[in-house]
């Protein structure tokens, strides 16, 4: 195995190299707290979470992708021992995405949820 060291890296055009650029690494993720009040826990690309009912929450971009062809990925930890879940973004916009999750069938909140959007720049 290699190691590189370095304090400073340019591209061909003497500019900051990046990643993200070249969609390597994820645009947009959240960590949040789905129950009572909704509240980020750690983030990058995300200003806010939109509570928009049980089980039903819209992730708010810092800035918006150019375009919806992006994808979105996302988890919920559920509440219902037992019960199937079913957790899925249900939008693609250019300012948001929206996550909605299912426990036996019911609207439920839940606690941690995840996004991740790789794209859409």
């Amino acid at each position: 195995m290699s190691l590189i060291k370095a304090n400073d890296i340019q591209n061909a055009s003497g500019g900051i190299p990046t990643v993200k650029g070249q969609q390597l690494i994820p645009t947009a993720w959240v960590n949040f707290n789905g129950v009572g009040t909704v509240a980020i826990r750690d983030s990058e690309g995300i200003s806010s979470i939109t509570d928009s009912g049980t089980g039903d929450y819209t992730a708010n971009f810092a800035v918006a992708m150019a375009n919806t062809n992006y994808a979105a990925s996302s988890n919920v930890e559920p509440t219902v021992s037992n019960g199937g879940s079913d957790t899925y973004i249900s939008s693609l916009a250019t300012a948001s995405c929206r996550l909605n999750h299912f426990e036996v069938g019911t609207r439920r909140d839940g606690n941690p949820c995840n996004i991740i959007v790789i794209g859409g720049q």
